[in-house]
C-alpha cells in the first residue's frame, strides 16, 4: 500500500455500517468498537434498508451467518437474496466488505444454501480482521491482525468483591458447543463441600432446565440463567477463584478476556489461540488442557492456581480500544485503497 494513497483518503472522514445492532451501554463487542472509533469515523449499524438502500463507504460484517438466518424458511431465503443484492450494490458502487473473523466457522452449521451466500460474501471481502494471529486467512494477503480490546476500562470503578474459596465459575452465553453439561458432570465428580460452582448466563436449547435440574439435585450449584449488568458481572468474577470454559470450539473469546480483565485465572482448552494468549498474558492466568475436561484436571488446576505465585495483573497492553479503534480506521483506509476509491469518491457517494 503506498502512503500517498493513505494520505489522501485519511484526509477526510468515512462512514462504516456494522452489521451489528446499536450499542446499548454494556460490554457487548459492538460497544467497545464504537467507543474505540476515531472521529473520523462515523458508525451506522445494520437493517436490510441501511444496507440496500443507505450511504456508507464501507460495509463492516461480523458474524455473516447472523445476517441471513431467520427462524421460517421463507424468512431466511429473502434474506440471502437480500444478501446478493447487497453484495451487488458493494460490486457496483466500489464499496468495499471488511469482516472480522470471530470464529473459524459457524458454531452452528447452516444448510446449502447458507453456506453458498456466505461464500459468496466471502469472495467479495476485500480484507479480513483476524483478532488473533492463529487465524488462517485465504489468501494471506487479505489479512489484516486487529487483537480482541480488554475491558479493564470499561469495568474501571466498579466495585469488586473478595473472592470465594472453592468457587468455579461459567459465564457467558450458555450453548451447546460451550460445555456447560460436561462441566457440571465434571463438577460434581468432585465430592469436596469446599467447592461451588456458579453458572451465570442466558441459556439456549433447553440448557436452563438441565441446568436447573442438577442444582436442585447438589446444594454446591447455583446460577442466575439470565444476561446480568456489567456490575453484576464484575461481582461474580471477582468472587471465583476459578473461571473455567470448557468449550469444545474455542478460538476467540471476550469471555474470556473480561475474565483476564478482572484478574482471574481461566482453565481452558489448548488451542492455538489461547496458547498464544497465555504466552502474551504471562504465566498463572491461563491454565490449559488437552482433550475432554476430568475431574482430575479440575482438582489439580485449582490446586495450581493456589500454589501460583502472585502476578498484578496480566499483561494486556496494546488490547486497549482506542489503539485497535486506530488500526480499525487504517485498514477501512486500506479496504477503501483496494476497490480504487479516492477522497472525490469517498464525498460524492455520501
Amino acid at each position: 500500500m503506498r502512503s500517498t494513497g493513505v494520505t489522501k483518503i485519511s484526509a477526510t472522514s468515512i462512514t462504516v455500517l456494522q452489521s451489528l445492532s446499536a450499542p446499548d451501554g454494556t460490554t457487548r463487542y459492538v460497544n467497545q468498537v464504537v467507543e474505540g472509533a476515531p472521529d473520523a469515523v462515523t458508525m451506522r449499524f445494520f437493517s436490510w434498508r441501511t444496507a440496500l438502500l443507505g450511504h456508507y463507504d464501507i460495509f463492516h460484517v461480523h458474524w455473516p451467518e447472523l445476517l441471513i438466518r431467520a427462524p421460517r424458511p421463507l424468512k431466511a431465503r429473502l434474506r440471502r437474496g437480500a444478501l446478493y443484492a447487497l453484495l451487488l450494490r458493494a460490486r457496483l458502487q466500489r464499496i468495499p466488505i471488511v469482516r472480522t473473523a470471530h470464529n473459524l466457522t459457524p458454531h452452528e452449521a447452516g444448510h446449502d444454501a447458507e453456506t453458498r451466500a456466505l461464500d459468496a460474501l466471502d469472495a467479495h471481502t476485500a480484507l479480513v480482521i483476524r483478532l488473533n494471529p492463529t487465524t488462517p486467512v485465504e489468501p494471506e494477503s487479505r489479512a489484516v491482525t486487529i487483537l480482541h480490546g480488554h475491558y479493564r476500562d470499561r469495568f474501571s470503578g466498579m466495585r469488586r468483591p473478595d473472592t470465594v474459596p472453592g468457587r468455579i465459575l461459567y459465564f457467558g452465553l450458555i450453548r451447546p458447543y460451550k460445555g456447560v453439561e460436561t462441566l457440571l458432570q465434571v463438577f460434581q465428580a468432585l465430592p469436596s463441600l469446599d467447592l461451588s460452582l456458579r453458572i451465570v448466563g442466558r441459556p439456549s436449547s433447553g440448557l436452563g432446565e438441565i441446568i436447573t435440574t442438577e442444582a436442585a439435585r447438589d446444594a454446591r450449584i447455583s446460577s442466575a440463567l439470565r444476561f446480568v449488568s456489567d456490575d453484576e458481572l464484575v461481582v461474580e468474577v471477582g468472587e471465583a477463584e476459578l473461571v473455567v470454559l470448557p468449550y469444545r470450539e474455542m478460538h476467540n473469546s471476550g469471555v474470556l478476556l473480561v475474565t483476564l480483565s478482572l484478574d482471574r485465572p481461566a482453565l481452558v482448552p489448548s488451542t492455538p489461540s489461547n496458547r498464544a494468549l497465555a504466552d502474551e498474558v504471562g504465566a498463572d492466568w491461563i491454565y490449559l488442557y488437552e482433550g475432554e475436561l476430568t475431574p482430575e484436571i479440575l482438582r489439580d488446576t485449582l490446586e495450581r492456581t493456589r500454589a501460583a505465585c502472585s502476578h498484578p495483573q496480566p499483561r494486556l497492553s496494546g488490547r486497549d480500544w482506542k489503539t485497535l479503534g486506530l488500526q480499525s480506521y487504517r485498514t477501512y483506509l486500506q479496504a477503501l485503497q483496494l476497490t480504487g476509491r479516492t477522497v472525490r469518491d469517498v464525498r460524492s457517494i455520501r
